[in-house]
């Protein structure tokens, strides 16, 4: 059911690109999220406990690849001149195609005799979806209104607050501001911001909400209610006081004369920093405050919740994570202080290379050996990004190379080989250790490590593998390819170490491909 969601979502990512369908799937997006929470939300413990096993079809499967393959092709062959999407005959013959195409996954993923069986088993759950999506779909219009830009709406509303309290902060370190509440602008003469609706933390409150309201869901059984509930508003207070200061920097750097840093690299990766950080927080909070902490059955314990073991989690999480968290987070940092050049690139690196040391003997007993079938693997892969780059009519990266070419030539050439290094080295490690390593056998078992490599099913792999493609950006299909071919190949050799080869091997032509072709849109 997972991995039919995971790919009935990537579908929809895909056909929201065609026109005729993404002008469609824009307003049915709420009613769908809404009945899909809804069904899966009230139904998890009933669906769970079915231990049929279900059998996964790939010729139907591959038959639904090629019916959304047809559209998305289409579409590309519109965007190109075509006049596939004019006639009314078209449009039916499309929704036809997607309709099929998403009927075939869901058999594929499970029977047809299943569906029936479930539908029957859960009718009143089918009802409260269908009520709740339908409601969604009627309310979107009027919730919209509330944010529409008259004086009396909540978006208005929350702009006003966020630009009083940025035009608060600021007065006290700028003698020169400039403040237009009408215009809600707000600077010096030297650099200027508008604070649109948008940007007034709308969109952190959102997913702050998201993720703590699904955290304390999953931890329910530790949690003790209502008391950590009070720990939502908290966490929702922070992040809007985190996007206050956030607005509060982009003016600052600005007015400093790094209007570039301000609006390309801090603009946006200042705002996820501030979600990660309020999360993180929020998370620890949960599991080190006794006053929302459930407590223990038997008397005179320690009001604290097990400890991994206990939970039947392995201790060796953060030694397969950490790494490439190490990661993620200097890539927040290096972005943030940067314009169209991520000159910090080298933070990452440094970073993954502590996470790496500091964890070294927990990687003792991994089998780091390799044979040749992990570089043909690694080629086999490269040739699928060159041709997904080829297919999209990939852009050269010429800012990348501009701005490589204004530097000194010492420092071009040690961006660029701690770059390749990072590529081989770190990056290989650090994906696979936590991708294949930890997910693929976590979706097993909580004891990941008791999973021997060669047990690891093809439903693990696949929901690996899509989540590693969607961290690669607009080169996701050619990353899922990847995570796929890394996975079969441990689970047919049983060694972490073949996978990294593979996945070095890839990234070492591509490196190749970039400096001897000069197409930088791979970095």
């Amino acid at each position: 059911m997972y991995f039919l969601a995971a790919v009935a979502t990537l579908d929809c990512i895909a056909l929201a690109i065609v026109p005729h369908f993404g002008s469609l799937l824009g307003p049915m997006a709420p009613a769908g999220i809404a009945a899909f929470a809804v069904f899966l939300g009230l139904g998890h413990s009933t669906l769970r406990a079915s231990k049929e096993e279900l059998r996964f079809n790939w010729l139907l499967f591959c038959a639904h690849l090629f019916c959304i393959a047809a559209v998305v092709l289409c579409n590309v062959a519109a965007l190109r001149g075509s006049n596939l999407f004019a006639s009314r005959t078209a449009h039916f013959s499309l929704s036809g195609m997607v309709l099929a195409g998403l009927l075939l996954l869901a058999v594929a993923c499970v029977p047809l005799s299943n569906w029936i069986k479930t539908i029957r088993e859960t009718t009143s759950l089918w009802i409260a979806a269908l009520v709740a999506g339908v409601a969604a779909g009627i309310l979107r219009h009027p919730f919209q209104l509330l944010w529409n830009s008259n004086s009396f709406s909540l978006g208005v509303a929350l702009q006003n607050a966020t630009f009083q309290a940025v035009q608060n902060v600021l007065r006290h370190v700028l003698p020169d501001l400039i403040s237009d509440a009408p215009s809600f602008t707000l600077g010096t003469p030297q650099f200027l911001v508008f604070i649109a609706p948008e940007c007034s933390g709308m969109e952190g409150l959102g997913l702050v909400l998201v993720f703590t309201v699904v955290w304390l869901w999953y931890f329910r059984k530790e949690s003790r209610f209502p008391h950590a509930l009070l720990l939502i508003p908290c966490a929702l207070i922070s992040v809007w006081l985190l996007n206050v200061v956030r607005i509060s920097a982009i003016i600052l750097i600005g007015n400093a004369g790094a209007a570039d840093v301000a609006m390309v690299g801090f603009h946006s990766q200042a705002g996820w920093i501030g979600f990660t950080t309020v999360a993180l927080l929020f998370s620890m909070a949960t599991r080190k405050i006794s006053w929302v902490q459930r407590g223990p059955a038997i008397a005179g314990a320690t009001n604290t919740l097990p400890d991994a073991s206990e939970r039947g989690e392995s201790p060796a999480t953060a030694a397969y994570l950490v790494p490439f968290l190490a990661i993620l987070a200097a890539s927040f940092v290096s972005r943030a202080a940067s314009a169209s050049f991520e000159w910090l690139y080298p933070l990452r690196f440094l970073a993954a290379v502590v996470a790496l040391w500091c964890f070294r003997r927990e990687y003792r007993h991994l089998d780091w050996r390799s044979g040749w079938t992990a570089p043909v693997v690694g080629v086999a892969v490269f040739f699928a990004w060159i041709a997904q780059s080829l297919f999209m009519r990939g852009g050269s990266g010429s800012s990348l190379s501009t701005a490589l070419t204004a530097l000194p030539p010492a420092m071009r050439t040690a961006w660029i080989a701690i770059h390749i290094a990072a590529g081989i080295i770190t990056v290989p490690i650090s994906e696979e250790l936590a991708f294949r390593g930890y997910l693929a056998r976590r979706l097993l078992s909580r004891d990941f490590e008791a999973v021997p490599f060669s047990r690891l099913t093809f439903l693990a792999i696949g929901i690996s593998s899509l989540t590693f493609g969607l961290m690669q950006g607009h080169y996701w299909i050619a990353g899922i390819i990847g995570g796929v071919a890394y996975g079969l190949l441990l689970k047919r050799r049983g060694r972490i170490g073949e996978v990294i080869v593979a996945h070095a091997t890839c990234n070492l032509l591509l490196a190749a491909w970039v400096l001897l072709r000069g197409d930088w849109s791979f970095w």
